[in-house]
């Protein structure tokens, strides 16, 4: 019967693997030493060490392991050479998962003391073996993923006749493996974030398909090289805007302008500005507004647009108010004596003020106007006057004054400031400030 259950057991140990670890690994085969202390205080016995100490378990779920122990030893009892021999069913916990963790465990079997040199037949034969219960603790090292480091110990009970109640210490190396692998990939489908899809063990089961470092779980273009800043995306054109969010991918740009540049700094992007080159307004669709007198104000904002002007001033042209309160005074009459085209230094005076004044506001032309009394014929105070309009026209070209700024008509005797009918009349329009005069008129 005994040589029956032997073989039972021998069987159990074909079936299950021992030590099974963890759920990620459920199978395990270890192999040990082991040390043997009776614990019979009627008999003299040593402490044996032998090897092998052979376990084989399988996981179940739950933390809850079942498998089987074989261990063979020799040790000193009462001055005889006793030959040790256990087998044994067990039943273990892990307390926790780890790479380091500790379990309980405990079991029934066979323990046989046989004398060495016994010719008993079987590794139990009926004298010296007895029905063993166990229980004991233990812990175990992960040193990679697949090899451990464990030791044990357990307190086990055969009190029968020819056994004795004993301490077993067991420590040795297991070897787990029978994790499921769905995708073949070396990584176990517990530790494998992507199990359908063969991956790589330093991407924890994932691929890297496009090779740039990121896994394709985290990458958010898989087929193409990118940067881990990116998500794994390329970026062409180096903006900082991954190329499949890059409106412009071969251009720098900006992400306020999805990767688009805005050469103009407008504020409308090259790929939408239909004048990238010119500063516009978004409703012109980038391009600048119409502007005929170039002054910087557009047309539709223009209340002068044919005509240089301020911005300030809506466009128009900065009112002179110095320049017309000159033309209005006494200072915009220059007089000259009878028959001459000559300016005296008062009027030169004059001039150099009007100069300051038309370097202020350079958007101003003159007319000068040229006048003469009625002495003389018609033709000839027409001509006068012409000759007194570009003698001053010259003066101030002469000062500075742009000459295409300057205008000259001559009036002759038309425009008298008195009666020519009389003696007094002429005498009026012959002085200084009488017909005799060059008048400047400011044109808008």
């Amino acid at each position: 019967m005994k040589k029956l259950f032997t073989i039972i057991l021998l069987s159990l140990t074909t079936v299950f693997v021992a030590n099974a670890q963890t759920s990620d690994s459920p199978w395990a085969v270890s192999l040990g030493a082991n040390l043997v202390g009776v614990q019979d205080d009627s008999v003299d016995a040593s402490t044996g060490f032998g090897v092998p100490s052979l376990s084989l378990s399988r996981y179940i779920a739950a933390g809850f392991s079942i498998g089987a122990q074989y261990s063979l030893n020799s040790l000193e009892i009462d001055k005889a050479d006793l030959d040790y021999t256990a087998i044994d069913a067990i039943l273990k916990y892990n307390i926790s998962e780890g790479d380091i963790y500790p379990y309980l465990f405990a079991g029934y079997g066979l323990s046989s003391f046989k004398a060495a040199d016994a010719d008993s037949e079987g590794l139990f034969p009926s004298s010296g073996a007895g029905r063993t219960y166990l229980g004991g603790a233990g812990v175990s090292f992960f040193i990679s993923d697949n090899w451990i480091i464990n030791a044990s110990t357990s307190y086990r009970s055969s009190s029968e006749k020819g056994s004795y109640n004993h301490l077993q210490h067991v420590v040795g190396f297991s070897y787990v493996f029978g994790a499921q692998d769905t995708d073949q990939d070396g990584v176990s489908d517990k530790k494998d974030v992507c199990p359908e899809i063969p991956g790589l063990k330093e991407f924890e089961g994932c691929p890297d398909t496009d090779g740039d470092g990121i896994p394709d779980n985290k990458d958010a273009c898989p087929e193409e090289v990118g940067s881990a800043e990116l998500n794994g995306c390329p970026d062409s054109d180096g903006d900082g805007v991954a190329d499949k969010d890059d409106a412009c991918p071969d251009a720098a740009g900006s992400a306020e302008m999805n990767g688009c540049p805005d050469s103009d700094g407008d504020g409308l992007a090259d790929n939408v500005d239909k004048c990238p080159q010119e500063a516009g307004e978004a409703s012109n669709n980038g391009c600048p507004e119409d502007d005929r007198d170039g002054d910087g104000v557009a047309d539709k904002d223009d209340t002068c647009p044919d005509e240089a002007g301020e911005a300030a001033n809506n466009g128009c042209p900065e009112v002179p108010e110095k320049l017309i309160s000159f033309i209005q005074s006494e200072k915009s009459t220059l007089l000259f004596v009878v028959n001459s085209a000559v300016i005296s230094d008062e009027s030169n005076a004059k001039l150099k003020e009007l100069t300051d004044l038309l370097s202020t506001y350079s958007n101003v032309n003159v007319i000068i106007e040229g006048h003469a009394s009625s002495d003389g014929s018609m033709s000839y105070n027409q001509k006068l006057s012409e000759k007194r309009a570009n003698s001053v026209k010259d003066a101030l070209v002469g000062m500075g004054v742009d000459a295409s700024r300057l205008e000259t008509v001559g009036y002759g005797e038309t425009k008298p400031t008195a009666d020519n009918k009389t003696a007094a009349g002429r005498s009026a329009n012959r002085r200084v400030k009488f017909e005799r005069k060059v008048q400047l008129k400011v044109v808008e």
